[in-house]
Parts: C-alpha cells; structure tokens; sequence
C-alpha cells in the first residue's frame, strides 16, 4: 500500500477521465498558451498609442511608407509635413492616438530664438498638430508671416519662438519636441516640452 492508502500500481479509481498524464500538461499550459497569443498584440497596441520616445525617427502620416525623414525631405520655409513617430529597432509606427500626430517644419536656423535653437536640429523643429485650444488639427501654414494656424478658431503660433501663441482663443503655446539628428536621420532627443493635448471647458 501507498502512503495515500493505494497501491503504488493499482489504477486510479475514479474512471470519469482517462489518466492521461499528457493531455492534463495541455490542459495546464492552455491558459500559459492563451497568455502568450495575447500579450505580444496588447504590447504592440500599447506601443502604437505611447507618446514619442527619445530616439524614435519619423515617417509620413500621408504615404511615403516606412522611410525615416531626413533634414533635406523638409525645404527650408515649406509648409510643415506631418508624421508620426516610429521605433528604429521594431519600426513600429506610434499611429494608435492621433495625439502622436507631429509636424515637422525646417526654417532658417538664424530666425530662430535662443530657446527654439536648443530644441532644433539643423533648422528643424517639431510640434504637436494638436490644438490646445480644443484638439483640433494645426494644419495651416501662413508662409508670409511664418505662422502656424489652427483652422477651427484661427489660434495662431510662431514656431521661430517655441511655438508661442500670437493669436486666437488657445490657452498656451504649442507643445515642442526636441530634435537631434543621428545617422543623418531626424530623432526625437527628448520629451515634449508641455503637456500634449487640450482640456474640455468645465
């Protein structure tokens, strides 16, 4: 006899289920399995809709595939091209918020203030094309004053000078993104430099 009160050869006696000691390890590493099928897709999820990361490049919002933006893609005094961050190592593209959405504008780097100089990259600058006022798209470019616009209430920011506000009902500048340039790619050197996004009225 056993210590279980059973001999040690004698078959089990519940005869519901086959003692099969193969199919209850599949049974037991069925809900391990499910994990593994499911998290690789959650993280990538998680991955599409976080903010911009120190070291990501950018590629076009609108075509131009998976190909990294390099300084000479953006004419000095152009309107701004808009993107999205990518991760270099994975190429994941950072698509899942539109609260990732960037523009991209190069201006003569002499115009630009003490403090915008620091967050450029060979005349480059980046912003969030998220309103501040009420989350609207910035997708206006006013080439003679060199002015970015909102079009919903006409909010207006000079990119020269950190994306101050010039004009219009928002309630702050337009969040920046520091630039450095690695491998004669565009990346992202640092956070933004406020909050992105906007604050519904109460």
């Amino acid at each position: 006899m056993s210590r279980f009160g059973q001999d040690s050869d004698a078959k089990p006696r519940c005869s519901c289920l086959p003692h099969d000691p193969t199919r209850r390890g599949m049974l037991a590493a069925a809900p391990i399995i499910g994990m593994a099928l499911v998290l690789p897709s959650a993280a990538v999820a998680q991955g599409e809709n976080e903010r911009a990361k120190v070291g990501d490049m950018f590629v076009p919002i609108d075509g131009g595939g998976q190909s990294p933006i390099e300084p000479h893609d953006l004419p000095i005094g152009r309107p701004p091209l808009f993107v999205w961050p990518m991760e270099p190592a994975t190429r994941l593209v950072r698509n899942g918020s539109r609260l990732n959405k960037v523009l991209l504008l190069r201006l003569d780097p002499a115009t630009l203030d003490a403090v915008t100089r620091e967050h450029a990259a060979d005349g480059v600058v980046a912003y969030t094309a998220i309103c501040p006022h009420t989350g609207c798209d910035v997708t206006d470019w006013l080439a003679e004053p060199k002015l970015l616009e909102c079009p919903c209430h006409m909010s207006q920011y000079n990119p020269r000078a950190d994306g101050a506000l010039v004009a219009g009902p928002a309630p702050r500048a337009l969040p920046a993104l520091p630039l450095k340039i690695a491998d004669g790619k565009l990346m992202v050197a640092k956070p933004f430099t406020s909050r992105v996004g906007f604050t519904p009225p109460a």
